[in-house]
């Protein structure tokens, strides 16, 4: 069997372990744009059950991804009336977007699949040689362009802006700091994703776009105004840009993931909102769940395409429903700046309509101690406590 991967990104490496281990005599080349070695942004989070999902799948290559990780429990989230600690039964790992891609890639090579790096794809009739054809490359895919009436395409942007920075601190814990400036309303999004370092996601709702002038800045002049919005969160620590450009984000969703021999995986199948960090996430579950039918029917590329989509589209479905609910929440945050902190955790932690009042007192009981508290008439405990946290 003869694969070709379109990009080499998360989904498009892990595949191919996948299905190099389930199918060790098969041809598979996977295809990146960029050099080895280089990425694009910062760190990515992978919560508890993705990670678990990953040690089923292939145990070698978790164990070296687990190793790597720096684990996240309580959150901190912040807004203009003072700031609360969300406890957490759950932990999530987070890691190097190029640690996770160098360690991918390393277990590629390991098992005989074939890297070509700095290959850039211009026409898609060049790589239909192959048995599968997988696109792997982004929420931009070239794979998805060429056959965008075929997979049922629909795309429209966000209205919010924002930008992926890095900041060589490591912050103590994740955090949402909801922050009124001039008028405008802005959110910070930082978490630790090394021992010396933390990606720091920067937005604001398109009101604020204009009214502050951002519009009328250059990329740089926005970093160093947002380090001015985030002087107290960031502590000193400016930050580091790489290709940090700001924009909106972009909604994209197929109504079919396979044509012919073509199959989509992770962005290029559908985009996922970072407020949701689940990207990468369902991008390596895209990749199982194509493994799990690859191994199911063998070289009967028609029937493994139709029961990947079988045994795929009710998690994405789930995922993505919470994901538009939690995009429109942030869509409109700045209507929201005036509650205090509980009433606005509560609000945001609810947002997607999948965690209810019962699993918030599963997840995070000290908080629901504190909020159920409040609304029995009783005073919250010491863990709210406004900027001294």
């Amino acid at each position: 069997m003869k694969i070709n991967i379109i990009g080499g990104g998360p989904a498009g490496l892990y595949f191919a372990i996948l299905a190099k281990k389930t199918n060790p005599a098969a041809c598979i080349r996977v295809f990146e744009r960029n050099p080895k070695g280089a990425t694009y942004g910062f760190g990515v989070v992978l919560a508890d059950q993705g990670l678990q999902h990953l040690k089923r799948a292939d145990p070698e290559s978790y164990r070296q991804i687990a190793a790597a990780m720096e684990m996240l429990g309580e959150q901190l989230i912040t807004v203009p009336a003072g700031s609360i600690v969300i406890d957490s039964e759950a932990k999530a790992g987070s890691i190097s977007r190029l640690r996770l891609l160098e360690i991918l890639q390393r277990c590629c090579i390991e098992l005989g699949v074939e890297m070509n790096f700095e290959h850039v794809v211009e026409a898609l009739d060049d790589y239909l040689d192959a048995d599968l054809v997988v696109g792997a490359d982004g929420v931009n895919s070239l794979v998805r362009a060429g056959h965008e009436r075929e997979f049922g395409t629909s795309a429209y942007m966000l209205t919010n802006r924002f930008a992926w920075y890095g900041v060589k601190r490591a912050f103590d814990r994740p955090a949402l700091a909801f922050r009124s400036f001039r008028g405008g309303a802005f959110v910070g999004h930082y978490y630790r994703y090394q021992p010396d370092m933390s990606t720091f996601v920067a937005e604001c709702d398109a009101a604020t776009w204009s009214a502050c002038g951002l519009d009328r800045m250059t990329d740089a002049e926005r970093q160093d105004f947002v380090e001015t919005v985030f002087a107290k969160d960031l502590g000193g620590y400016g930050l580091i840009a790489n290709h940090s450009t700001w924009r909106r984000f972009p909604v994209v969703e197929n109504a079919r993931w396979t044509h012919g021999k073509i199959v989509l995986l992770g962005d290029a199948q559908r985009s996922v909102h970072f407020s949701i960090g689940s990207g990468t996430r369902l991008a390596m579950e895209d990749a199982i769940a194509l493994r799990d039918a690859l191994a199911a029917v063998g070289g009967d590329v028609p029937r493994m395409l139709a029961l990947f989509e079988e045994l795929r589209r009710p998690a994405v479905a789930l995922l993505g429903d919470a994901a538009a609910k939690s995009f429109s929440w942030y869509e409109g945050f700045g209507e929201k700046l005036g509650l205090d902190p509980l009433a606005f955790a509560h609000d945001y932690m609810t947002r997607t309509g999948r965690m209810t009042d019962k699993r918030l007192r599963s997840r995070h009981p000290r908080f629901m101690s504190d909020y159920d508290a409040r609304q029995h008439g009783a005073g919250a405990s010491e863990r709210l406590n406004g900027e001294t946290l």
